[in-house]
Parts: C-alpha cells; sequence; structure tokens
C-alpha cells in the first residue's frame, strides 16, 4: 500500500464484540482509553463525559477507562468532568513529576502518562456534536489490523464553520500537497479525534503546541509509513468557532511543525509577528516519547 487507508465503520456492537475477542500487546485482553484534553470546557465535558459513560463503559464495554485532562481551567470543567464519572488528572500533578509543558500536544503527552489502555482515543473537550459510534469506528481499524497505528475521524465541517476547517484548508493540505503527498488523503488532517496504538506512540518525541498532530502523522509515516495511517468517517462534526486572531498563532506553529520536519531549507522561526506588530512566540518545544520517559523514571526508582 502506498498511503492512508479509508475505512468505514461496523455497528458499535460489532465493534465491541471484536475488541473484546483480541488480544492486546502482552497477551492479556485488548483495553481502550478515551483521553480528553480540556481547558475551560464547562460548557460541553460533562455531556460528552455522561455520553461516553452511558453508551460505551460498564462490563465487557468497548472502553475501558475514561480521563480528562485538565489544563489549568479556571471555570468548573474538572468538577463537572469528575461529576459526569471521568477520572480527571490536572496537569499540574504531570507536571510535578515530569517538569513543566504548555499547549495541546503537552497535554496529550500527559494522557500516555495517565492512562493505560492499549489503544488511546483522544476527543476535543469542546464538541458540540458527539455519538459513540465515533469511538467505536476510530478503534475499529486498530483492532482489526495491527499494522495501523494511527486513524483519524474523517467527519463533515459545515461551511459556517470553515468546511474542511479554515487551518486545514488554508495551511495544512497545501503544506500536505507539497511536502507529503502520500497523506494527501486525510479529510482532517488537524481532527483532534483520533485514535492511536501505544506501542507505536509512546516511542515518538510529542511537539508540545498546536503542530502536535501534524508532528504525529509524520512521525509514524516515516517510522511505520503512510499505510499505517487510516481515517474513518464520523458524519458531521461541530466545534465551538475561534477567532481569526486565535488560528492565525494555531496555523503558524502547524506551518513550523511541518516545514521543521520536512526540511524545507532554512531555520524555522520561532515568534509570530501579527499586523498589529505584537510579536508572540511560538510553542515548538518537544516533550521525549514516553517510553523513554518511563523507562528513566523507573531505572531512578530502582536506584533510589
Amino acid at each position: 500500500m502506498n498511503g492512508v487507508q479509508t475505512f468505514r465503520a461496523s455497528s458499535v456492537e460489532a465493534i465491541r464484540r471484536a475488541k473484546l475477542a483480541a488480544p492486546g500487546p502482552s497477551g492479556a485482553p485488548l483495553t481502550v482509553s478515551v483521553c480528553i484534553p480540556c481547558k475551560n470546557e464547562a460548557e460541553t465535558i460533562g455531556d460528552l463525559v455522561t455520553t461516553i459513560r452511558a453508551s460505551l463503559m460498564g462490563d465487557d464495554g468497548l472502553v475501558d477507562e475514561l480521563v480528562v485532562i485538565d489544563d489549568r481551567s479556571v471555570d468548573d470543567t474538572a468538577r463537572l468532568a469528575r461529576e459526569a464519572g471521568a477520572d480527571v488528572v490536572h496537569i499540574e500533578d504531570v507536571h510535578e513529576s515530569y517538569g513543566i509543558g504548555r499547549g495541546k500536544g503537552n497535554v496529550l503527552w500527559a494522557s500516555l502518562l495517565a492512562s493505560h489502555g492499549d489503544l488511546v482515543v483522544w476527543l476535543d473537550g469542546d464538541l458540540t456534536t458527539f455519538e459513540p459510534s465515533w469511538v467505536a469506528g476510530l478503534v475499529e481499524p486498530l483492532v482489526a489490523h495491527d499494522d495501523i497505528a494511527l486513524v483519524k475521524a474523517a467527519s463533515e465541517r459545515p461551511d459556517d464553520e470553515g468546511g474542511g476547517g479554515r487551518t486545514t484548508e488554508l495551511v495544512a493540505r497545501p503544506l500536505m500537497s507539497l511536502y507529503l503527498p502520500a497523506l494527501t488523503d486525510l479529510r482532517q488532517p488537524l481532527a483532534g479525534e483520533y485514535a492511536v496504538r501505544r506501542t507505536v506512540v509512546e516511542t515518538l518525541p510529542f511537539v508540545t503546541g498546536w503542530g502536535v498532530e501534524m508532528a504525529l502523522l509524520i512521525d509514524i509515516a516515516n517510522t511505520c509509513g503512510p499505510d499505517a495511517i487510516a481515517q474513518v468517517d464520523v458524519g458531521v462534526r461541530r466545534h465551538r468557532h475561534q477567532s481569526l486572531t486565535s488560528l492565525s498563532v494555531q496555523a503558524a506553529e502547524v506551518m513550523a511543525t511541518v516545514l521543521g520536519r520536512v526540511g524545507a531549507g532554512h531555520q524555522v522561526a520561532t515568534t509570530f509577528r501579527r499586523s498589529d506588530g505584537v510579536e508572540v512566540a511560538l510553542n515548538l518545544d518537544e516533550r521525549p516519547p514516553v517510553a523513554e520517559v518511563v523507562r528513566g523514571a523507573s531505572a531512578a526508582g530502582r536506584t533510589a
């Protein structure tokens, strides 16, 4: 195969049965964690957690663990998530053990340390539309195909939210066409809804800012081949709309991450200059692979 694979999801019940029959890497039953990075998502997180617990968890459920990583929220995100039934981990608790970081990628990296499932499903916490079938569809290719490492949600974004997504269509897709043609079949490369195989992603560094999704795609394509990446249609996706001012920094971090990885020929700048002259420092930091961090912590514990 020479590129991204596209799958059509089976029923939730069929995927649940397939997951229960599949062995994990150690030979024990395969396990699935859903991890939700959140920062000030009190409006949406309670309903999202409630739906997942009611539809996907319980005895012999598809999902074994539901973790919300609270990234310094100043609203009721953590309380509402906990009351709805999620395991809530505060990012400061991870920082206390592993050093301070910032950005969405930092929270995703922390979620690997805070969860245990063989397969990890990431969902954005600001979703205003969500169906349990999304989680099942993202998990299915990983259950059925050992050579697949990452599965993206291929959703329809309504025109009033930018169609394919403004950063996707104006930044990510042009860069993919120019430098990463094997990935251009991905409909939503920056989607926050995707599933990964822990044994693969724990060996990769994590960009801590908005470039994390593109970095993972590029690193998995380079490490495992582009056919280790798949997508599944999940229907219509809506979330809260961001301003162009907010998206401009996001776009700059995505662009800098891609250009840094494909070797565009010159040093990538680390600041973004707005039209009003204000300069914003880009978050292009990286966390080391989780597997290295865990091995280092285990070694330190043995010698303590």
